[in-house]
């Protein structure tokens, strides 16, 4: 009898230790849920703020397209089409320049208004909305661009569109105003399993790209967004033979980008 009481001691003993060790398991467990929630949350916030703050950068660097283009192409062709008037008026077979001249300010008119249009602009695709870049530059003579591109194969995240639209934003930006560059081509393709995205200038280029003191800003902030999607940003660069940028994205077609972005 004084076994079996003791082996039913033992059994009581044992089954209290497993039923705490499973309520000090579950809280945990529920301790950890909670964490990760928490940190999601907190990742979500910054992955927001930081798609509102590239969207405002956007805003802004087409705000001051336009004023560029206002001034600097569309405001000479009128200015241009202004004098040929005053000729035309002693000279009426000038007549046909007058019309030419306004034929191609209405033309690029036409394109400015894409540019303002947000709805336009919404409904774009990624290679169409680097394509109205690359036509920009061609057209104030910035550079001679050019943009080569397969056909998409998966369609992307609007907010991963923004990301690596204004990654490449700030590089034509530093091509545009520091490399000296006479060329700029770019090579969007289509993988399977990812995007990849190439962009090499022939301006003066620069040494010890790696460091940080270097880098700049710019450069700086495109390594930044690219950690926001995950996605893998390669610059290569070497004074006298220009810069190139290669953006490699791969495709989560499982998870969001919010899920992936790593809290600090």
């Amino acid at each position: 009898m004084g076994q079996q009481q003791t082996a039913i001691l033992i059994a009581s003993i044992v089954l209290v230790v497993i039923i705490v060790l499973m309520i000090t398991l579950f809280f945990i467990f529920q301790k950890r849920k909670n964490s990760l929630l928490l940190h999601q949350k907190e990742a979500e916030k910054k992955f927001e703020t930081a798609i509102a703050e590239t969207q405002i950068e956007i805003r802004e660097e087409t705000l001051r397209n336009i004023s560029w283009e206002l001034h600097d192409n569309i405001g000479q062709l009128l200015t241009l089409a202004k004098i040929q008037v005053s000729i035309a008026r002693d000279d009426p077979s000038k007549l046909k320049e007058v019309t030419e001249t306004i034929t191609k300010s209405l033309t690029e008119l036409r394109s400015l208004s894409k540019l303002i249009n947000p709805d336009v602009i919404k409904s774009l695709s990624l290679t169409e909305a680097i394509t109205l870049e690359i036509e920009r530059f061609n057209r104030m003579q910035f550079i001679e661009a050019s943009i080569t591109s397969n056909k998409e194969i998966t369609p992307l995240d609007d907010k991963v569109e923004i990301i690596i639209f204004r990654i490449l934003q700030e590089f034509f930006s530093n091509t545009i105003k520091h490399s000296k560059a006479s060329s700029l081509e770019v090579t969007v393709h289509y993988d399977e399993d990812k995007l990849v995205i190439h962009a090499k200038d022939d301006g003066i280029g620069f040494d010890h790209i790696e460091s940080p003191k270097k880098r700049g800003i710019g450069l700086s902030n495109m390594q930044n967004r690219g950690k926001l999607i995950n996605a893998t940003i390669q610059l290569v660069s070497k004074k006298g033979t220009g810069t190139a940028i290669t953006l490699t994205y791969p495709y989560k077609k499982e998870s969001s980008p919010l899920l992936e972005y790593e809290v600090d």
